[in-house]
Formats: structure tokens, C-alpha cells, sequence
């Protein structure tokens, strides 16, 4: 793969997904809450596009039974059913499976919250399509899977990957690449940690529409840059990259506000959460800088053109996002 088709991809893929986010490609969603003895709420939410939603069927453990009738209404391009069950015999050592995940791309998140407060946090994959309720998880466990859920939530979060390599294209030299990324992480880390733990927030869709025209932002200091006009973000691209990297954090703390957090460990998961985070980004970052390596060295092309096409490009689609956006107020 070349580096503009890297490009091309994203940006297709970004244009083909209805009602575009700071995370697209989230997973499909379980939760189980106890309301009262064995008797939980359950919320199964399924990515969707229109009335068309990805054809996965959910099973609860067999000692699990319908008290209503699952009332099921599509809502911000995903498919959401509610419905109450009764676990006579309890849920722990019960089996959560998901039929059709095998053939998809995507996850499954669960989270089964007891009236305790305890909350165990799950993830189904294609390859692995079964959860066990444990009613528990070790320190371990914890860490493991909010790491997981950090990698993968970066991954798919398309426009945090444009901004990331909007700022790539946009700086020569190695030494302020590092600077530049560095405060991104700290300042996205700031706000995650705060948001999360209650200390400060914004509303979700003037943070969303931020976010695009942060993109657009970088872009058109991309533009400036090619063109022989230096503006801002080039001279001081690590200082763009922290004011902008708050707004990015907010994003990524609705993420996981969604997902939840255990009770007994939130600090703990909420640093996995974040190192899985910034480890997504570093193999994003590893990757277009080998491309660009591959480009310089195999195809021998001159990058200007390519910097100046990838500017247009990337601001064409963060400009998309941000109107978008705008009308979800």
C-alpha cells in the first residue's frame, strides 16, 4: 500500500459511514444492569445504517428468561433493544455469545453491573465470540481489556487519525514530531482523566465539531506550508497540538464513558484505557512514517505534491465532518 492509498482509504472509509463521529467503527454494545435480585435491564446496541444492521444475534445464558417484550428503535446509526430478564438462578458461570460475529469486523463490548456496584467488563471478538460471566475480574484481567478497548478506539476513531497525520505531514523535523505528539498525549490525557472522573465536561456535539475543524485547522496550515506562507501550527506545532489534544480528549472520555468503568478500579482502568490509547496512536504514527521511508526510498516520488494533494484532501473531509456536526445541535 502507497501512502496516498493509506489516505484514500481513510477518507473513503470516513465518507461511506453515516453520521460520522469522533468514533465511527464503535463496537457493538451490551449492558446488563441488576435492578433487583437477578433481575436485570439489558441494552443491546448494534451498529447500523438506515433501517440495515449488522446481523448479530444475541445469546443470554440459558437461566435467563424475557419478563417484557424487547422493544428495539434505531438511534444515532445503531440499532438499540430493551428489554428485562430474569436469572432464577443467577447469572455467574452463565455463557454471553454472539452469533454472526465470526463473519464481521467489529467487537462486542459487555458490561454486567450488579447491585452491589460491582461491574465486569467483557469483550467478544470473531474470534473469540463467548464471554463467561465471572461476576469478577482480577487487576489483570481489568487492565488487559481496558488496554485492548484503548487500541482498538483509537484505531477506529478516523478523525483523531487525520489529526495525528495532518501534523505528521505537516512537521520535517524529527525532534519536534516527538515534542508535538508529546503534548498531544498529555493534553488529550488531561482531559480524559478529568472528564472521566467527573471533574469537568462538555457537551458531546460542540466537542464533536471542534474536533472536525481542529482537522481542518492543521490542514489548511498544511496548505500554507507547501505554498511557501509558514503560519502558526508550523512554527509552533507542538503548542496547536496541546490546545487541540484537550479537545481530542473530551472525544475519547465519551468513549469511555459509554463503555463504563469498574468501580472498584477506575484509576486503574482508566490508565490502561489511556496507554492502550497512546499505543494505537504510536503503531499509526510507526506506520505512515514507514510508508513515507517506502515511498522516499522504492517509488521515488517527490513528497511535495503528495504533502500539498494529502492537505486538500484531508481538509475536504474534516470540512465534511464539521458540517455535519453542525447540524446535530
Amino acid at each position: 500500500m502507497t501512502w496516498l492509498a493509506l489516505l484514500l482509504s481513510l477518507i473513503m472509509q470516513a465518507l461511506t459511514i453515516p453520521n460520522a463521529s469522533a468514533h465511527e467503527l464503535r463496537p457493538a454494545y451490551l449492558e446488563m444492569r441488576e435492578i433487583a435480585p437477578d433481575t436485570f435491564s439489558v441494552v443491546w446496541k448494534v451498529p447500523a445504517r438506515g433501517e440495515f444492521r449488522l446481523a448479530l444475534d444475541l445469546r443470554l445464558p440459558e437461566a435467563c428468561e424475557p419478563t417484557m417484550e424487547p422493544v428495539g428503535t434505531i438511534e444515532n446509526a445503531a440499532f438499540l433493544k430493551r428489554w428485562r430478564v430474569l436469572c432464577r438462578d443467577g447469572i455467574r458461570g452463565g455463557e454471553i455469545r454472539v452469533d454472526g460475529l465470526r463473519t464481521t469486523l467489529t467487537d462486542v463490548l459487555v458490561r454486567i453491573e450488579y447491585l452491589g456496584g460491582v461491574t465486569q467488563i467483557g469483550r467478544l471478538t470473531p474470534e473469540i465470540p463467548v464471554v463467561t460471566i465471572s461476576g469478577t475480574q482480577s487487576a489483570t484481567e481489568i487492565s488487559g481489556t481496558y488496554f485492548w478497548l484503548g487500541v482498538d478506539h483509537i484505531l477506529s476513531g478516523f478523525d483523531h487519525l487525520l489529526f495525528v497525520l495532518a501534523l505528521i505531514l505537516l512537521i520535517r523535523d524529527v525532534w519536534m514530531l516527538v515534542k508535538t505528539v508529546t503534548a498531544f498525549t498529555v493534553a488529550h490525557s488531561i482531559t480524559l482523566a478529568g472528564a472521566t472522573l467527573g471533574y469537568f465536561s462538555l457537551a458531546p456535539a460542540p466537542v464533536e465539531a471542534s474536533i472536525a475543524l481542529s482537522i481542518a485547522f492543521v490542514a489548511s496550515e498544511l496548505v500554507k506550508s507547501q505554498t511557501g506562507s509558514g503560519g502558526l501550527a508550523q512554527s509552533y506545532p507542538w503548542i496547536i497540538a496541546f490546545a487541540f489534544g484537550l479537545l481530542h480528549g473530551f472525544g475519547f472520555a465519551g468513549a469511555l464513558h459509554e463503555i463504563g468503568l469498574p468501580q472498584s478500579d477506575v484509576p486503574l482502568a482508566l490508565l490502561m484505557f489511556n496507554l492502550g490509547v497512546e499505543a494505537g496512536q504510536l503503531m499509526f504514527i510507526a506506520a505512515v512514517l514507514i510508508l513515507v521511508a517506502a515511498v522516499r526510498v522504492l517509488v521515488k516520488l517527490p513528497l511535495a505534491p503528495i504533502r500539498l494533494g494529502s492537505a486538500y484532501l484531508i481538509g475536504t473531509i474534516a470540512s465534511f465532518w464539521f458540517i455535519e456536526r453542525l447540524s446535530s445541535f
